[in-house]
């Protein structure tokens, strides 16, 4: 395959991001939440202030309507200087005005909060690709699935209601002061319950806050619970667990309910009180306002127009209950949103960092030292050399730090003390994309994305053509089975590649990896799961895999470690000893004794298993065909 290094290490992640997911959040985080959003809120200042021109345009028409029924009911009803067409045709044009100006309002108040929808949800996934590993090893995926969706939901809902709810209290200013023209007295009793609702708002408020934080973290808790089900559901059905796993659920579930009713609870408390304390004001009104007209101190027209205004009075105060609610779980939303995006990556890339152009593979451990979270070393002085186009097998036993190694030779974590250089050049003054570009690794355990097993091949390198995917699987010994599955290369595969066998999804791996190109290999366990007879038809592979780069190749089977040219045995951390399969076996009693555990253990696995082959699993039915079970 005609694969360029330059092409292979070319960054394959770079998203363009826009004006508002590039400035992000406010980082200050002594501020209120609605100060740290406004680098997200303010490109789309021009719809929001467009939503509120609208409503107040809208606020403004609906004042002139009260004032339009005074004078039909003074002049043309009562005094009969007038007919009520002209007034009739009146309101039914500002009725249509202000329905335009309602329409215009929520278009572009919600394409705004959905717009802002968007940037979070964007800039959210955008932040946990920077995060490093470190992060991803103490966080549930639950918990950011649920801060993903259903937090950042809840700042879209505050934000598509509040501003429109907001603007209303303008609308309550002006009838006020129009009230005040009419008559002082009716006005002033017609607020005279406003300081109560205040007052039951502020207790309203207090109690939602902390009761929806605990909401959202419990929603996220079932999340949590559902996701791992999903991802694990074959173990599962091996220990007979659903059961336990429904109660464990169920468990979560309450706790949902509870909180959730809570909630309910606090706001048909006071939520009530909020929104009909306006209401005794108008029977007041109504009482004081009749004992006015009859005695002539007051229009008939007077009393219809005022009661029109106390009911705009009332409008925000009958949603202030909402508006209170939506307040407080946005705040604890955004708290839990802030949470991940304050969360900075442990790697890093320098600004100085250079690219690494036509790397040969020369590799160097120079006395590395590593924990997990300053947990006990798991290397510990650790130093060994990989020689361009070298080979080297990697033994030890578990928990010796192998994977460990692999892990910050492609800088998912980094050292705690000594160096690793590629070509000389220290990982942490290269480009995060040049390390992860030179450095390929296939697992005992391959991911594959839910899309077409070409896609799966061209992963690392989108702009392969198909001839370079077809190339490449048939290295893998791939092509084969590929061509017999109902799409070919096209062929959809379920979620992680469970529709294919372990040997298949191992050589998808590989062919993925061939694709890439790296100059530099490592293989992690790659054949420790799979059958020998398979394991056998992988190494060919392999073996073409390996030609001409650089390859660590960390294995307990001798079959295996047949692949390397040198093997290095790895025990507390550190290099013991190094040299031919063969001289370690006779010169080191620790490998040996590692390399018959290993089998050991093996064989006990073996004989634990039922006899015969399982039957490989089901493609859904728009991609059923043969599948050949390899294992």
């Amino acid at each position: 395959m005609a694969i360029s290094t330059a092409e292979a290490t070319a960054a394959p992640h770079a998203v363009p991001a826009d004006d508002a997911r590039r400035r992000g959040i406010d980082p200050d985080r002594s501020r209120s939440w609605l100060r740290r959003c406004l680098p997200v809120v303010l490109p789309h200042k021009k719809a929001f202030l467009g939503a509120f021109t609208s409503t107040l345009v809208g606020i403004v028409v609906q004042m002139f309507i009260p004032a339009v029924v005074k004078s039909a009911i003074d002049d043309a009803l009562v005094k009969h200087r007038h007919t009520l067409a002209p007034y009739v045709i009146l309101i039914l044009g500002l009725a249509v005005a202000q329905g335009v100006a309602g329409y215009a309002s929520r278009f572009l108040l919600f394409r705004a909060a959905y717009d802002l929808e968007y940037d979070l949800r964007t800039m959210m996934f955008e932040h946990l690709t920077r995060l490093s590993a470190s992060f991803y090893d103490r966080v549930q995926t639950g918990q950011l699935i649920s801060r993903a969706n259903s937090d950042i939901r809840a700042v879209q809902m505050f934000l598509a209601f509040a501003p429109n709810i907001s603007v209303r209290f303008v609308g309550f200013i002006v009838a006020f002061a129009i009230m005040l023209t009419i008559s002082i007295p009716l006005t002033f009793i017609a607020i005279g319950t406003l300081p109560l609702v205040y007052i039951t708002g502020a207790r309203l408020r207090a109690l939602m806050f902390p009761i929806s934080w605990v909401v959202q973290a419990r929603t996220a808790e079932v999340a949590t619970i559902v996701d791992e089900n999903v991802n694990g559901a074959r173990v599962v059905k091996s220990f007979a667990a659903e059961q336990r796993q429904l109660d464990a659920l169920a468990r979560a579930s309450r706790r949902v309910q509870w909180s959730s009713a809570k909630q309910i609870n606090i706001r048909a408390r006071y939520a009530p009180i909020i929104e009909n304390l306006p209401s005794l004001g108008l029977a007041l009104v109504l009482l004081a306002g009749g004992y006015l007209v009859i005695h002539g101190e007051l229009s008939l027209g007077a009393i219809a127009a005022f009661d029109l205004y106390v009911l705009m009075l009332q409008a925000p105060f009958q949603l202030f209950g909402m508006l209170t609610m939506l307040s407080q779980r946005a705040a604890a939303s955004a708290g839990r949103i802030f949470e991940v995006l304050d969360e900075q990556p442990q790697v890093t890339e320098r600004p100085d960092a250079i690219q690494l152009h036509e790397p040969s593979g020369d590799v160097t451990f120079d006395d590395v030292r590593f924990s997990y979270r300053g947990g006990p070393p798991v290397l510990d002085g650790l130093s060994l050399h990989l020689r361009p186009g070298e080979t080297l097998a990697l033994v030890g036993r578990t928990g010796s730090g192998k994977t460990t190694l692999a892990r910050l030779l492609t800088r998912s974590y980094d050292v705690d003390a000594g160096s690793i250089r590629l070509d000389g050049t220290e990982l942490r003054d290269l480009t995060l994309a040049s390390v992860r570009g030179t450095v390929g690794v296939v697992t005992d355990d391959p991911f594959l994305f839910s899309v077409s097993l070409r896609e799966n091949i061209s992963y690392g390198r989108p702009d392969a053509s198909l001839d370079d995917v077809v190339a490449a699987a048939k290295a893998a010994g791939a092509h084969d089975f590929i061509e017999a599955l109902p799409a070919g290369y096209e062929t959809v595969v379920g979620e992680r590649g469970y529709t294919l066998s372990g040997g298949q999804r191992q050589r998808i791996a590989i062919a993925r990896t061939l694709v890439s190109n790296p100059p530099v290999l490592i293989l992690d366990d790659a054949t420790s799961a799979i059958d020998v007879q398979v394991e056998l038809e992988i190494h060919q592979a392999l073996r073409t895999l390996m030609q001409g780069r650089t390859t660590l190749v960390i294995a307990h089977r001798p079959s295996t470690i047949g692949l390397a040219d040198r093997v290095a045995y790895i025990e507390a951390g550190r290099v013991v000893a190094t040299g031919r399969h063969v001289e370690l076996l006779a010169t080191e009693p620790r490998y040996a004794a590692t390399l018959a555990a290993a089998a050991a253990e093996e064989q006990d696995r073996a004989a634990a298993e039922p006899v015969g082959e399982a039957p490989a699993p089901a493609y859904p039915a728009e991609h059923r065909g043969l599948l050949v079970d390899e294992g």
